[in-house]
């Protein structure tokens, strides 16, 4: 073999291999980061709250609860998930596709419902920083909302999504995991209630899944995955895996804070969740372990709620372009989430905090946008399937997916009849 001969460049095929390889890792990295968006999306600083409100009250049998909102949520991700992802287009567009018009009106309530949370979130990011670090609250909220701001403007904005969303998740996971062994909960009779509970609260369900699910929540891991290039029926059966895995990381963030909470609550220690006390699941870690606890509690609370302000930001925007005819590119939609972040951020540091009226009313609307969306997706898997789907949708999906319409539809009126008695007060 000659000099010349050992010494050659790459072949073309060589080079192919070499960039169908970064390619693959990247659309690896895109599939997590979808997940994990989902998934800390839906645990944001209201449902940390609300489950350490509810396990206070109903103890281990609140287990039925965490696994009936991951069951509604299986329904109503799945069919999100695999139906964008067939169709190659965004919510908004496709719902404009089967009716014209629809896709405004919902990404009208999509940022509309995205900007009030935010404000809540940005809220949430400064009692998390107060807790871990001691600094104001209006301070820490204005750090956070600054640093997610920071993210934006990064030119490969995309991957630092997907890099940090993983990593808050992962670290809320092993922090809460260790506060659950800390507190010795009783798994056992967790298990039982999951299955078979003494008793079944559905206001508590409904909140659970109106405050994890609704409103942006639903679009931010499928969305995600469009501008990843995850598109078309030849990426069906990756997309279906990764909502499941997404579905599954949720489902074990959501047991394992439970399961922290519970071993506080099971021990005797009662918690004052009344509206003036500290937070119910600050004062959990606390007796739990002390003032590390306290500490971890901060962390988790900061990283739920600066993850959810990058996925409400993100998510709303990525609906804004149904409204520009050329689309948009990556740089310019960056440029948006960056407005959307300081419109929250100003709006939190005017008001010096998120009001209850505002939080309460935020709740209760994006738990109706949750049910129209839902509406519109099914109509166009019973009646539009072969036009934008691309053939014949699974029958098994639509029948769950419907069922868990209604349900959202109930919910719904249950949780809005509250929130228009609270604003009239």
């Amino acid at each position: 073999m000659t000099a010349e001969s050992t010494t050659r460049p790459a072949s073309p095929s060589d080079s192919e291999g070499t960039d169908l390889k970064t390619f693959a890792k990247k659309r690896r990295s895109s599939l997590i980061g979808a997940i994990f968006l989902m998934a800390t999306s839906a645990i944001g600083p209201g449902f940390i709250t609300q489950t350490a409100t509810f396990t206070s009250t109903m103890g281990a049998a609140f287990a039925f609860g965490i696994l009936a909102s991951v069951l509604i949520d299986f329904a109503i991700q799945t069919n999100v998930w695999r139906m964008i992802t067939l169709s190659g287009k965004r919510a908004s567009d496709l719902a404009n596709a089967a009716l014209p018009g629809s896709g405004y009106l919902l990404t009208v309530l999509i940022v509309f419902g995205g900007l009030v949370f935010n404000i809540g979130n940005i809220a949430g990011a400064g009692l998390g920083l107060n807790s871990l670090l001691g600094v104001d609250a209006k301070i820490g909220g204005l750090i956070s909302a600054l640093l997610a701001i920071g993210i934006f403007l990064y030119k490969r904005a995309g991957v630092v999504v997907d890099r940090v969303v993983v990593v808050l998740g992962l670290l809320m996971i092993g922090l809460t995991l260790y506060v659950a062994i800390v507190s010795s909960p009783p798994v056992g009779e967790a298990l039982r209630q999951t299955i078979w509970p003494d008793t079944i609260n559905f206001a508590t369900i409904t909140t659970i899944v109106g405050g994890s699910v609704g409103g942006y929540i639903t679009y931010s891991g499928a969305h995600k995955l469009l501008d990843s290039g995850n598109a078309g029926p030849e990426h069906i059966k990756q997309v279906t895996r990764s909502a499941l895995t997404g579905i599954a990381v949720t489902g074990v963030m959501r047991y394992v804070l439970f399961l922290a909470i519970l071993g506080v609550v099971s021990s005797g220690v009662v918690l004052d969740t009344s509206s003036n006390a500290a937070n119910p699941a600050a004062q959990a870690f606390h007796y739990a372990a002390g003032e590390f606890g306290l500490r971890a509690f901060g962390l988790v609370f900061w990283a739920a709620a600066i993850s959810s302000v990058i996925g409400a930001a993100f998510t709303s925007v990525s609906f804004i372009t149904v409204f520009s005819k050329t689309g948009m590119t990556e740089r310019t939609r960056n440029w948006w989430t960056v407005g959307f972040i300081l419109v929250s951020l100003a709006v939190y540091v005017a008001l010096g905090t998120a009001p209850a009226a505002l939080l309460v009313f935020a709740g209760g609307f994006n738990g109706l946008v949750l049910p129209i969306g839902l509406t519109l997706f099914m109509y166009i898997g019973w009646f539009h399937a072969k036009q934008l789907l691309g053939g014949p949708y699974s029958r098994f999906l639509l029948v769950v997916g419907t069922l868990a319409t209604a349900l959202s539809w109930y919910m719904a009126i249950v949780s809005i009849v509250p929130v228009f008695q609270f604003l009239g007060r």
